[in-house]
C-alpha cells in the first residue's frame, strides 16, 4: 500500500493510553486496513474484513507552550494541537535599539528556554511573544486605561505591523526553530467616541496594541496583509510547519 503522511488527529485511543500532552506524527494507508473477523466467522470465509483507512502514530513528542495566553491556548487547541501551558513569567524588558523583530524573536527564546530548562529531557517547548510597532514605537500591553486609549489614538488611521517571535526547543536547551512572523493591519479612522467606548469595553486591556481583532475591535480594522492568527497571538501555520520538521534525537 502507498504511504502518505498525514496531518496531526485527536484520538480517543490514543488520549486514553497517552499524555493529553503530546504532538502526533501519522501516517496514512492509501487503501484499506484489516482486521481479524470475529471468532464466530463461519470457516472458509475471508478472514478479515476492511475497514476505513486509519492513522498509525509513529512519533509522540510531548508539547508544552511556554505561555499562558488564553489566545494562544485557543488557536492551539482549535488547530488539533495536544499540549501542557506553563507561563514562564519572564520580565519583559526591551534593550536599546532593538528592532521589534529582534525584541519579540528574544523573548520567545527566552521564555521557551526557560521552561525547556524546568521540563523532562526531550520535552519540546513552544515559546512565543507578539508586539504591536508602528513608526518606530513599540507597543505593548497597555497599564491603564489613559495608554489604551493613547495606543487607539497611534493607531487609528494607520497601517501598523504585529511581530510574533516564535522559538522551539528541546529540553534541556536545544534551540530547534526561531523565527518570527510580521502581519500588516490597517485601522480606520476612530472617533473620539469609539476609542472611549472601546476602552470602557475592558478589551485592550492584556493585549499587546492595546487590541483584540477576533473581539470588539474587528469592527475598526479595514485591512490586514499576511497570517490572521499571527495577529490574535501565534501563527499557526508557522508553528504547524516548524513541528513537522522537528528532527529526531
Amino acid at each position: 500500500a502507498r504511504v502518505t503522511i498525514g496531518p496531526p488527529r485527536k484520538s480517543s485511543h490514543f488520549r486514553r493510553r497517552h499524555s493529553p500532552a503530546m504532538w502526533t506524527h501519522t501516517i496514512f494507508f492509501a487503501g484499506n486496513l484489516y482486521d481479524p473477523l470475529p471468532s464466530s466467522q463461519a470457516q472458509g470465509e475471508t478472514p478479515c474484513c476492511p475497514f476505513a483507512a486509519a492513522p498509525i502514530i509513529i512519533r509522540v513528542i510531548r508539547l508544552i507552550l511556554a505561555s499562558n495566553s488564553p489566545r494562544r491556548r485557543e488557536l492551539l487547541e482549535n488547530a488539533g494541537f495536544e499540549f501542557d501551558a506553563q507561563p514562564s513569567e519572564l520580565e519583559e524588558n526591551r534593550l536599546p535599539g532593538e528592532s521589534p523583530e529582534d525584541y519579540a524573536r528574544r523573548l520567545a527564546r527566552d521564555k521557551a528556554l526557560k521552561i525547556a530548562s524546568l521540563s523532562g529531557p526531550g520535552s519540546i517547548v513552544l515559546g512565543a511573544d507578539t508586539v504591536v510597532a508602528i513608526d518606530g514605537e513599540i507597543l505593548e500591553k497597555p497599564v491603564d486605561a489613559s495608554d489604551a486609549s493613547r495606543m487607539l489614538h497611534t493607531l487609528s488611521g494607520h497601517t501598523h505591523r504585529v511581530v510574533t517571535g516564535v522559538c522551539l526547543v528541546r529540553a534541556p536547551e536545544s534551540v530547534l526553530a526561531w523565527t518570527h512572523e510580521t502581519t500588516a493591519v490597517t485601522f480606520r479612522n476612530l472617533s473620539e467616541e469609539e476609542i472611549d467606548w472601546y476602552v470602557a469595553s475592558g478589551e485592550p486591556f492584556d493585549k499587546a496594541g492595546g487590541y483584540a481583532i477576533q473581539g470588539l475591535a474587528s469592527r475598526f480594522v479595514t485591512r490586514i496583509e499576511g497570517c490572521y492568527f499571527n495577529v490574535v497571538g501565534l501563527p499557526i501555520p508557522l508553528v504547524y510547519e516548524i513541528m513537522k520538521s522537528i528532527p529526531e534525537k
